[in-house]
């Protein structure tokens, strides 16, 4: 299936449903420029690179790693494939798959994925069936992804999710680098061992510190930040280009409970990615450490939402 542009008046966006159903663009025309929100390799586009690596991935039945991608559920012992390269099963199933589009119109599109349809030679590697269901609308400058998770087994079923949007830097073509900053309202971070939390949670070191804004050229992050703080119904991350004037925003259901945020090496990019739940969760909830795993009873489906936006710095 081809890419699929949905567009309403000064913006548009580019989903990729053979790709993860991933969406690998998303303009917006601030003043009559065009400002390009997610970071995407001309490689990906021509079908060669990493589906985590590019435009906003999705990740599900669960986000970041399950360590050495080995886990026990209901008296069983589990071994997801590990991705080649690391010693882990890293990012879910579903970021590098085809999704079925079940609706699309002018201004927004539906795709679906479900284990036991879409990739049944994985079923014996997690407990149970599981589907998602995205939908990506676009209105007035912002484009929002409403998510629901859904059981169709008749077991109950465990799962996480996230997203992995790769953010492009600078904003505006007057912008630079040097003075983008990242803002996020996360209070403490996980520990990590070689990306794996060890179970404790930490402050956040000074050198990473986003509440009140960093500069990315300075702030070096591959973390697992918590305690995030909402503000009244949302929970926003911002990228602000102060020398462009334009600001980004993320906002997202104040249910994410943990931010990853990555600025990948040799890249003009930042990463800011909400969680439901932290890396490595299905193990360390089974060691009585609170981890944000969650199931879903037979039948039963989980909703949320995720926005960004880019437009003039209001001062």
């Amino acid at each position: 299936m081809p890419p699929i542009v949905i567009h309403h008046e000064n913006c548009e966006a580019t989903i990729l449903p053979e790709i993860g159903f991933n969406c690998v663009a998303f303009r917006v025309w601030i003043d009559g420029e065009p400002i390009d929100v997610i970071d995407t390799t001309p490689e990906f586009l021509e079908g060669e690179g990493r589906p985590s690596g590019n435009g906003i991935p999705i990740l599900f039945p669960f986000p970041n790693r399950i360590e050495q991608g080995k886990f026990s559920w209901e008296g069983k012992e589990y071994q997801l494939p590990l991705t080649p390269g690391h010693p882990h099963a890293l990012h879910g199933f579903v970021l590098n798959r085809p999704w079925r589009v079940t609706r699309q119109g002018e201004n927004f599109v539906i795709g679906e994925w479900q284990l036991s349809v879409d990739a049944p030679e994985l079923e014996p590697h997690w407990p149970t069936d599981c589907r998602i269901e995205i939908r990506y609308a676009i209105k007035e400058q912002v484009l929002r992804s409403d998510i629901r998770i859904v059981n169709p087994d008749e077991r109950p079923m465990p799962w996480g999710f996230g997203t992995h949007a790769y953010f492009k830097l600078p904003l505006g073509s007057s912008g630079a680098v040097e003075h983008c900053l990242i803002q996020a309202p996360a209070h403490k971070q996980w520990e990590l061992e070689e990306c794996i939390p060890t179970g404790a949670i930490l402050d956040v070191p000074a050198e990473k510190d986003i509440r009140t804004g960093a500069y990315v050229s300075r702030t070096k992050m591959d973390d697992v930040l918590t305690d995030l703080r909402p503000t009244g119904s949302m929970l926003e991350c911002v990228i602000l280009d102060e020398q462009a004037g334009i600001e980004m925003i993320q906002a997202c259901d104040p249910e994410f409970r943990e931010l990853v945020v990555f600025t990948p090496p040799g890249r003009d990019a930042v990463c800011m990615e909400p969680y439901t739940c932290v890396t490595n969760a299905i193990n360390l909830q089974q060691q009585g450490i609170d981890a944000g795993w969650q199931t879903l009873e037979p039948g039963s489906m989980y909703e949320t939402w995720i926005e960004m936006t880019a437009r003039r710095l209001i001062v």
